[in-house]
């Protein structure tokens, strides 16, 4: 039988009007706001050959990172239950039951130790290099707080399966803050919500791991970006 030789032109035909719609849909967004200029002047600034260098990435793996825990945290709130009752057993059915859900879950977890590597990794490099000298000793005290902000996103997190490894961690860890001079027992108090870790100690936790923590994240992370695009990257040793 032989072939037809218009058989594909419909699919080029929807493909080259899809592509039509776009670009009047762009032009259309330019036009009114000069998309294609701002992208252009933040493209287009040039980075000296040391910032090529694989150390100089682990900012950049660490905000991808964050992003992957961003993405994946909402598709894992949608399952997740934050109550002692159903906390372990909604894990068990993302796992097992929700489609996908064991990739999602194990792309969470390990996207959050990548990134706790990531900043330590970036927190060293910045520091050998001197790159938290003037002028940029305000972007080292904000990276300071991004770096604890992370422990906290671990320190939260960890508590979520309202499991018995999660459950003796989280005591041995809030533990710890009774140890600080005369606000040691307000700290415990603070962090467990109470003087034992219970129910009201993973509602605490999910809140501060699923709003709390991102918000302030966000905004440190739009202050460190702005103060390294206005000051660039640091030179080299």
């Amino acid at each position: 039988m032989a072939a037809n030789p218009h058989a594909e032109a419909p699919v080029a035909g929807v493909a080259g009007e899809a592509q039509a719609s776009q670009s009047r849909l762009w032009t259309w967004l330019d036009e009114r706001f000069e998309i294609g200029d701002s992208l252009k002047r933040a493209l287009r600034k040039p980075v000296g050959r040391h910032a090529r260098q694989w150390s100089y990435c682990l900012g950049g793996i660490t905000f991808f990172a964050f992003l992957v825990q961003v993405v994946t945290g909402i598709l894992l709130a949608f399952y997740y239950k934050p109550t002692p009752e159903h906390a372990y057993e909604s894990v068990l059915f993302i796992m097992n039951r929700v489609p996908f859900g064991w990739l999602i879950r194990s792309l969470h977890v390990w996207a959050a130790n990548l990134m706790i590597v990531a900043i330590i990794g970036h927190t060293i490099r910045v520091f050998v290099t001197g790159s938290y000298k003037p002028p940029r000793e305000l972007n080292w005290v904000v990276g300071m707080a991004l770096f604890a902000l992370t422990l906290g996103f671990g320190f939260t997190g960890y508590l979520l399966p309202w499991d018995q490894r999660a459950y003796w961690a989280t005591v041995v860890g809030t533990e710890s803050g009774k140890s600080v001079p005369l606000v040691g027992s307000a700290i415990l108090q603070l962090l467990r919500s109470g003087a034992e870790v219970t129910d009201l100690t993973l509602t605490r936790f999910y809140a501060i791991h699923v709003l709390l923590l991102p918000a302030i994240v966000v905004v440190l992370l739009v202050l460190h970006f702005v103060m390294i695009r206005r000051q660039g990257i640091s030179g080299p040793l």
